[in-house]
């Protein structure tokens, strides 16, 4: 995760990068409603199955569930399910429709923090995984770990001599 010092993470898609090889990340801005910030500091957000697409020269992000904030009236309540545009600067729109048009290619929210007060999402341009893919991925982890084990279990018995 590329996320920059001096900001506090809200959530992370940990299953996305299961899911996809993420080929370049983009840190983007969130046009939201007032409860929605506010139960997005609280860490009110799911966005397991959300992706982004490009629509006539705009980024827009669909699944991204923000609760209701509790503490706010009926009144000024938003709709959960909204769809949100993401706020990216022209010539990255562009680049992002491009690649998007390539075969196998998707916009996958990666991380959502707040970066000076403001709420930044990391949108990765993705390519989906084949399971053979997730299946190495897996045994990488497993034999990272083992190592790891072994080493400090030499470390341990080096220092207990």
């Amino acid at each position: 995760m590329s996320i920059p010092e001096g900001v506090k993470v809200v959530a992370v898609n940990r299953r996305a990068h299961f899911d996809y090889s993420v080929d370049e990340t983009f840190e983007c801005g969130i046009s939201l409603l007032g409860t929605e910030v506010k139960s997005i500091k609280d860490g009110k957000v799911s966005f397991p199955d959300a992706f982004a697409e490009v629509r006539a020269g705009e980024v827009w992000l669909k699944n991204f569930h923000i609760s209701e904030y509790v503490f706010s009236s009926a009144a000024f309540q938003h709709d959960p399910d909204r769809q949100k545009k993401l706020l990216l600067h022209a010539q990255e729109i562009k680049r992002i429709d491009r690649r998007v048009r390539e075969k196998g290619y998707t916009l996958i929210p990666l991380a959502l923090y707040l970066k000076r007060g403001l709420v930044k999402l990391e949108l990765g341009l993705c390519k989906g995984k084949k399971m053979y893919d997730k299946r190495s991925d897996l045994k990488e982890k497993d034999l990272d770990r083992d190592m790891r084990r072994d080493l400090h279990r030499a470390l341990r018995r080096r220092n207990e001599d």
